[in-house]
């Protein structure tokens, strides 16, 4: 509680910002014990100080190197206030932007969450302390006009109010098989829970107004498309309270500071997070927890009660992939990381953000029934009749569904850790280039599994989890394209599904029996420690791979054109079957209506559920 207090104290002073909303807490213990404060640098404020205990000391000197001094990083001051019932958060943020290269005369502020709609609002900014009129150039931006330019050296301090409504989480959706492939649904996938609500959870993602990225000119990277992940930022630091009702908890990124309760009966968290690119917020009621401890990172797996057994084992599953990222990769630079179970829609299986990840309650349940992860998607209607029929005559197609809901689980685990990788330390931008970090992290995921299950098991989950969701996609009438595009590029999240998850990633296969597996993981690990908390190009990978093996530089640029930038699915993937694809799921048995041992009117059932089950 002592570091918790002096944190909150500290930071009230120093941005002028009140360190509690109403007076102060009685004294009483901390619901988890406060981490010590290592010494650090005098030459670093006390307040950045609580921020760098979110980084391994052993990687600050490496931080250092990259992004420069790391008293100079922008900071973020969260304090909110969330009251679950209404469905609304109240607070303020403060942003310090220092003026490093260049004198400062604007800022610019995202909030991703205005994609989907006006849910978060600002108002009463002040800069300096003095108020100023925000403008709004677009749903997701505000811009803040800065009177006199901030000079280099200096550092711009805005503070502004944030209050929210958030929206009640839709329910699920998406074509089944799509779903398991990792394919996606028709249409817009919206934000796929990101900002959402439900009795037991709300997903406050982009709720924190953050500073986006700028081009050579100025301008501010492009907000959330529709499809795809929603932004990434400049490496920064952030000190956050987070006040809920008792009984809640709150899952956000970075060191725990401890927890408070209040006088009015509501519960006071605070975390502090340094050099991160995003700061989602997570509250729950009726979670439980496990812990594990990895090359000297707290590994934490949040999940509801009645889903222990999927949570134990997931943290099982996050331990053992970060071990052999670590290993592989290089360290992780932050001491906990976090995966959370979480209602996501749109088909989504899971979301990363740097040092915390969420996982779809329907991949928690699946393996146990797979019914509750079928449940609520759109064309599935009359499926629990099918497979019941199917089950009559012996043939195991519930059981084979749990196998795959499983092996989907620690394949979307294995993904959203990878994710720290790329894009968390290695930055690219995710709307303009989301082939680059999906990819990298669809490919390191099938590492993983050959690391960890053998090669047979890799070919296995790349039929299953890539080629098939190519292979459905073109199934169902879609046309192969360019890989490497804009968000906004894409028709649906089927065909970015189809393209950035299921083809892309194959390029790296690809580039890796170019070279063989030492260049590959030479480069791969070259890769990491050049753009360590830097930004990463489109190509950036592959001139890694030409410095590891420079005979082969020509035809692994040649290799990126073709998977990514031309249309050679069907030449390289083999063409679309639906016998094949449904083999490599284990239920080969489904892939030929013809030869199918059933009834009549299964036959027919299985026929009206084809659209449904091919995503239309």
């Amino acid at each position: 509680m002592r570091t918790f207090l002096r944190g909150c104290l500290l930071w009230g002073v120093l941005s002028g910002v009140p360190a509690w909303s109403g007076p102060p807490p009685a004294p009483a213990p901390p619901a988890s014990p406060a981490p010590p404060v290592p010494p650090a640098s005098p030459a670093f404020s006390p307040e950045v100080q609580l921020c760098l205990q979110h980084l391994k000391p052993s990687e600050r000197a490496r931080a250092t190197k990259a992004l420069g001094p790391l008293d100079e990083l922008p900071r973020y001051r969260v304090q909110l206030d969330v009251d679950p019932a209404a469905r609304e958060v109240t607070g303020r943020v403060q942003v310090e932007v220092l003026a490093r290269e260049t004198p400062l005369t604007e800022l610019y502020l995202r909030l991703t969450p205005n994609a989907q709609g006006r849910r978060v609002t600002l108002s009463g900014a002040k800069v300096g302390g003095r108020p100023v009129k925000l403008e709004r150039p677009e749903p997701t931006l505000y811009r803040v006009p800065l009177e006199e330019p901030v000079p280099v050296g200096a550092a711009a301090v805005v503070d502004v109010a944030v209050k929210a409504t958030v929206p009640q989480a839709a329910a699920g959706g998406g074509g089944m098989l799509s779903g398991l492939l990792g394919g996606g649904s028709r249409g817009g996938g919206g934000d796929h829970g990101a900002f959402s609500a439900t009795e037991d959870f709300l997903s406050l993602v982009g709720v924190v107004p953050q500073v986006p990225p700028t081009d050579a000119v100025g301008r501010p990277w492009d907000g959330p498309q529709g499809i795809g992940d929603l932004a990434l930022y400049e490496p920064a630091h952030v000190l956050a309270t987070i006040t809920v009702p008792s009984g809640w908890t709150v899952h956000a990124t970075g060191a725990p500071m401890g927890e408070v309760p209040e006088r009015n009966g509501r519960m006071r968290f605070a975390f502090a997070a340094a050099a991160v690119r995003d700061f989602p917020i997570l509250v729950s009621r009726g979670y439980e927890s496990s812990t594990a401890t990895v090359g000297g990172v707290t590994v934490e797996s949040h999940y509801a009660a009645r889903d222990k057994a999927a949570g134990e084992r997931v943290l099982k599953y996050a331990s053992a992939m970060l071990e052999e990222y670590e290993r592989r990769l290089g360290p992780l630079p932050y001491t906990h990381f976090r995966v959370v179970e979480a209602p996501l829609s749109g088909g989504a299986g899971g979301m990363e953000f740097p040092g915390l990840v969420t996982v779809a309650t329907s991949l928690y349940r699946g393996s146990a029934d797979p019914t509750e992860a079928l449940a609520g998607l759109q064309g599935m209607e009359g499926l629990e009749e099918l497979l019941g029929a199917m089950g009559q005559g012996g043939n195991p197609v519930m059981a084979h569904l749990g196998e795959v809901l499983e092996r989907t689980l620690e394949f979307t685990v294995a993904h959203e850790v990878a994710h720290q990788y790329f894009a968390g330390l290695v930055g690219s931008d995710p709307i303009h280039m989301p082939v680059v970090d999906e990819s990298l992290a669809q490919y390191t995921a099938l590492l993983y599994v050959e690391w960890k299950h053998g090669k047979g098991a890799a070919d296995a989950q790349r039929k299953e989890a890539l080629v098939s969701s190519y292979h459905l996609y073109r199934l169902s009438g879609g046309k192969d394209g360019r890989a490497d595009r804009p968000t906004g590029d894409f028709a649906d999240e089927f065909e970015y599904g189809a393209l950035v998850y299921g083809k892309a990633p194959l390029l790296h296969q690809a580039s890796r029996q170019l070279v063989g597996d030492a260049a590959f993981l030479q480069a791969l690990r070259a890769y990491v420690d050049t753009y360590r908390f830097k930004w990463a190009g489109g190509d950036g990978f592959t001139r890694e791979l030409a410095k590891a093996s420079p005979a082969h530089a020509k035809r692994l640029e040649a290799l990126r054109v073709r998977w990514w930038l031309e249309a050679h699915g069907d030449e390289d993937l083999g063409k679309a079957d639906l016998a094949s694809m449904l083999g490599a799921q284990g239920l080969g048995d489904l892939g030929d209506l013809q030869g199918m041992e059933l009834d009549p009117a299964s036959k027919q059932l299985l026929e009206q559920l084809m659209p449904g089950l091919l995503g239309e």
